[in-house]
């Protein structure tokens, strides 16, 4: 007999991450397609932005909950925060 799991466990199991960068893909089908990748660090999530703003702008990034301090960096800040100088 199977045992249900209450929903805590299942989200438990979700990414670690803290950090997550969205980003347009190339236009198919649909006008405007978004996708999400999560990444532990801020660094590594800069990393990942930075490659991405090669082949869009429409890029954006931010801290994921419960992560505090919350941040969010929007499309039009991009730029600005792949320069900055990354924290020790």
């Amino acid at each position: 007999m199977a045992v249900s799991r209450p929903r805590e466990d299942i989200m438990a199991n979700k990414s670690q991450g803290t950090w997550y960068v969205s980003f347009e893909l190339p236009r198919g089908k649909r006008k405007r397609v978004r996708a999400t990748k999560t990444f532990p660090n801020e660094l590594d999530a800069k990393k990942f932005a930075r490659a991405k703003l090669t082949e869009t702008l429409n890029v954006s990034a931010g801290t994921l909950n419960p992560h505090l301090p919350k941040r969010t960096i929007a499309a039009t800040q991009m730029l600005e925060w792949v320069e900055e100088p990354d924290e020790a």
